[in-house]
């Protein structure tokens, strides 16, 4: 074997507290000067790597799994919650660039959760207990993210999360997010009543003002998603 593929989950409060480590895990963590994210899985990564075996995208086979871009289902965006969308993808690139999670709860212009350890789904949870029912859920890939591992992923378990908190927007980063099971997620966010779009990030500075393509800081009417 000289390729191979990381997909799946990994339980990062089991990791923490379950973790039983074997030899070469424990050279892994040796050459590590933090256990953030993408540190962790580079150390991995450069494991199998220097044993001959390369760890390749998992887009390179599952390009029909990438959120395209636009309005993909539910109703479409108020005036506020384009703001928020904007505000969570500001806030979600820079928790990024710390390493740190790739999910932000927004609701009226305030954040009401950031991912950490827990994990996406317990943040939309979090924010719902928080803040009531009516938050948007933005979930963006880091600014530095490797393709290889840990792309921003969004399930039939995102949408029942946010059923429980009362979630009303799910918006991901197009072309750099995948979605499982695609038309369970389209048919229940249409009778959650949830709106789901696919973002087109700029890549333009955050400074700039505008953190997504067709959504503006300012909640510009004129964008393109409905």
């Amino acid at each position: 074997m000289t390729r191979a593929v990381m997909a799946g989950g990994i339980s990062r409060i089991r990791a923490f507290t379950e973790a039983r480590p074997d030899k070469g895990a424990v050279r892994i963590a040796l050459r590590l000067r933090s256990f953030r994210d993408d540190s962790l899985l580079r150390a991995v990564a450069d494991y199998f790597q220097r044993a001959g075996v390369q760890i390749v995208s998992p887009t390179d086979f599952l390009t029909n799994l990438l959120v395209p871009a636009g309005h993909l289902a539910g109703p479409g965006l108020e005036a506020g919650q384009r703001k928020d969308i904007a505000l969570g993808i500001e806030v979600a690139q820079l928790l990024g660039r710390a390493d740190v999670g790739q999910t932000v709860v927004v609701k009226n212009g305030h954040v009401l959760a950031m991912e950490a350890i827990e994990g996406t789904n317990e943040t939309i949870r979090r924010a719902g207990k928080l803040g009531g029912p009516g938050a948007v859920v933005v979930k963006f890939s880091k600014p530095q993210q490797d393709p290889r591992f840990d792309l921003p992923t969004v399930g039939p378990g995102t949408l029942e999360a946010m059923e429980e908190s009362g979630a009303k927007v799910l918006a991901v980063e197009a072309g750099r997010t995948l979605i499982l099971e695609g038309e369970q997620v389209y048919a229940r966010a249409q009778r959650q009543g949830v709106t789901l779009l696919g973002v087109v990030n700029s890549q333009k500075s955050i400074d700039s003002g505008t953190m997504g393509e067709g959504v503006s800081a300012e909640g510009d009417p004129a964008c393109p998603l409905p």
